[in-house]
């Protein structure tokens, strides 16, 4: 197992507020962090002037069964759950070892609670920070890490046809429907946001897996993609009629 193999690994076998107490670390006189629990969410800004919000969530669906930790099976390239009646946590502790990869590259992080029991942080932000919910939309988009399979992509209602294309130009990452929610869908006000793939598979069930490869695939597209100078902004009222 390599050194990025193991780290990913750990990032599954955390709490809740491991996951927390990782990022606190990274910019301690930076950083806003509010909440509990559900509410709880990690906001910190990136140093760039054109500068991306990146959004993963820190809760599993398995984070209310008593004494819950991931018990994980590493072969062939693919974790699995040794547990019989809980998964892996890759939805989307997965998603959170993406943003910590990238946290070099200068753009925000933002890590929310409470998504799977439908976007509580998310929406204590909208209601609670309105200040907090204009610094977020004055980045130049979303990119959330919380989607199943290889290569997908979903900006659901808050894309337009202009930024789809720019997804796929540099990703070449496909959408298969705009179905479903996630963070972004509360968070991207006036700018636009996409969910991408993070290589997981039958989440939220005992039989959910993570392949490390597509895992990594992701993680070099999107740091090619994102550390490309003057990245433009993409405002959700750009194309008429979305």
């Amino acid at each position: 197992m390599t050194e990025l193999e193991a780290s990913l690994q750990g990032w599954m076998e955390l709490s809740v507020d491991e996951v927390f107490d990782n990022f606190n670390a990274l910019e301690p006189d930076r950083q806003f962090d509010s909440g509990f629990k559900d509410t709880r969410f990690l906001y910190i800004p990136g140093a760039r002037a054109d500068r991306v919000l990146l959004v993963a969530h820190a809760d599993t669906v398995y984070d209310d069964i008593p004494g819950y930790q991931a018990s994980i099976e590493y072969t062939g390239g693919v974790y699995s759950s040794k547990l019989a009646d809980a998964g892996i946590g890759a939805d989307d502790r997965a998603g959170c070892a993406l943003l910590w990869e990238l946290n070099d590259l200068g753009h925000s992080l933002l890590i929310t609670s409470g998504e799977e029991k439908g976007c509580i942080a998310s929406l204590a932000i909208a209601g609670q920070y309105p200040g907090l919910m204009d610094e977020l939309n004055g980045h130049r988009f979303m990119v959330q890490f919380d989607r199943r399979h290889a290569r997908d992509y979903k900006c659901y209602d808050v894309g337009t046809d202009t930024f789809r294309a720019f997804i796929e130009a540099n990703t070449g990452y496909t959408e298969p429907d705009r179905k479903a929610s996630t963070d972004i869908r509360v968070l991207a006000r006036d700018i636009c946001g996409v969910n991408v793939s993070v290589g997981y598979y039958n989440e939220h069930t005992p039989q959910e897996t993570l392949v490390f490869s597509e895992w990594h695939h992701t993680l070099e597209t999107v740091r090619r993609w994102l550390s490309q100078p003057d990245l433009p902004r993409f405002e959700r009222r750009a194309d008429a009629g979305e």
